[in-house]
């Protein structure tokens, strides 16, 4: 099993692997490319995400800065808008869906390191996926963590540590994440 097909199923890896070496640096070309498009060339700052990333939907806008590792393994859908330096660690499939925003300085991470201080300081690494439902607002400054699946029409405070997954229709909010309010579907707030 290779470097990359460990990482992608959740297994202890090399991240100096040198085809995962190539493949970041590949990502760090692209962002920075990205990065210096004027924001009014939405048509170029577009065509770089979508050769950058594994899966778009045909309207998305992400401010610079933004940063990933990958790229390949970042999908995102229909209507996607994310704000000033936005940094998705995609060693594993982030998946975001429709109509979705993510405010000013989020973190999206799949990467971990082992608990274990033997195994951390050998250098090898973890990655989970991050879910993201449809609908989902995240505020500026939240991280979400590797691992976790949120559900549909979530909102996020600002400022929120999700280390845990969360289902549809909630507000989360605190360190670490906790549900603070249902939200009912087709109530006019």
């Amino acid at each position: 099993m290779t470097e990359k097909e460990k990482m992608l199923v959740g297994r202890l890896y090399d991240p100096s692997d040198s085809q995962l070496v190539r493949m970041r640096l590949h990502a760090r070309r692209m962002t920075s490319q990205f990065n210096q498009v004027p924001a009014n060339d939405k048509s170029m700052r577009g065509q770089i995400l979508k050769s950058l990333f594994k899966v778009t939907g045909e309207k998305i806008y992400i401010e610079s800065n933004f940063r990933c590792d990958y790229g390949v393994h970042i999908t995102v859908g229909e209507n996607f808008y994310a704000n000033f330096d936005c940094v998705i660690l995609d060693a594993a499939e982030v998946t975001i869906g429709n109509n979705c925003l993510i405010g000013p300085q989020v973190g999206i991470y799949t990467s971990t390191h082992p608990l274990n201080p033997k195994e951390r300081s050998s250098g090898l690494e973890l990655a989970r996926p991050v879910t993201i439902g449809n609908n989902c607002w995240i505020g500026g400054h939240a991280i979400l963590n590797p691992g976790v699946t949120l559900g549909h029409n979530v909102v996020v405070a600002s400022g929120a540590v999700v280390t845990k997954n969360f289902g549809d229709n909630v507000v989360i909010a605190g360190n670490p994440a906790r549900v603070i309010k249902e939200i009912a579907p087709n109530a006019d707030y």
